[in-house]
């Protein structure tokens, strides 16, 4: 166990500032979000954590119960709530067309991006950025938490500026109504 995860322990961000939980956010938890990974609250393989973390940064299979009628856009946020700071870290920020029902591991990767995919900013860069908890610092819960829109996040006079939003600035300003939400919670221990 590293000094640091032991001095740290204790201090993790908590789901409270999570997009699962932003007023504007909230909607029907009617979507069952899966992978052939993992279950929900189960260990996620190393194959998914950070290179640097020992793993290969490959995103997660993920797939998803057909949204409800009049969605137009669907948004990804996966955040660490185990992160020892303030607020989750988001690992990875996504629109996806509603259209799309899974994508399969890598998906979420820079460079082999899945069609249909639109990658964002996230706390740590564009793309899916894998597990890598300090060391010692005991079980993180990695969120992957899916919302079907009425309206795209990109229409309005905002839209050329959600490419460079940062998602804790994006997140509570999305204004279109959640049709309906899903989450899957992987598990990562270094």
């Amino acid at each position: 166990m590293s000094l640091l995860g032991r001095l740290l322990i204790n201090r993790r961000a908590g789901e409270t500032h999570t997009a699962w939980n932003l007023p504007n956010l909230q909607g029907p938890d009617e979507l069952t979000l899966t992978s052939r990974q993992f279950g929900d609250d189960g260990a996620m393989p190393v194959a998914h954590a950070e290179k640097y973390a020992g793993g290969d940064n490959l995103s997660p299979h993920l797939a998803w119960t057909p949204p409800p009628s009049g969605t137009q856009q669907l948004l990804l946020v996966v955040e660490d709530i185990d992160v020892p700071v303030g607020k989750p870290a988001v690992h990875c920020l996504a629109l996806v067309d509603p259209d799309v029902g899974h994508l399969e591991a890598g998906g979420l990767n820079t460079g082999q991006t899945a069609p249909g995919v639109r990658l964002l900013k996230s706390t740590i860069g564009r793309g899916y950025h894998g597990p890598a908890p300090v060391k010692g610092h005991g079980p993180h819960h990695y969120t992957f938490q899916l919302f079907a829109l009425a309206a795209p996040v990109d229409s309005g006079p905002a839209a050329t500026s959600v490419d460079r939003t940062r998602p804790r600035t994006l997140l509570p300003a999305i204004t279109a109504p959640v049709l309906a939400r899903g989450r899957l919670t992987g598990v990562y221990e270094r």
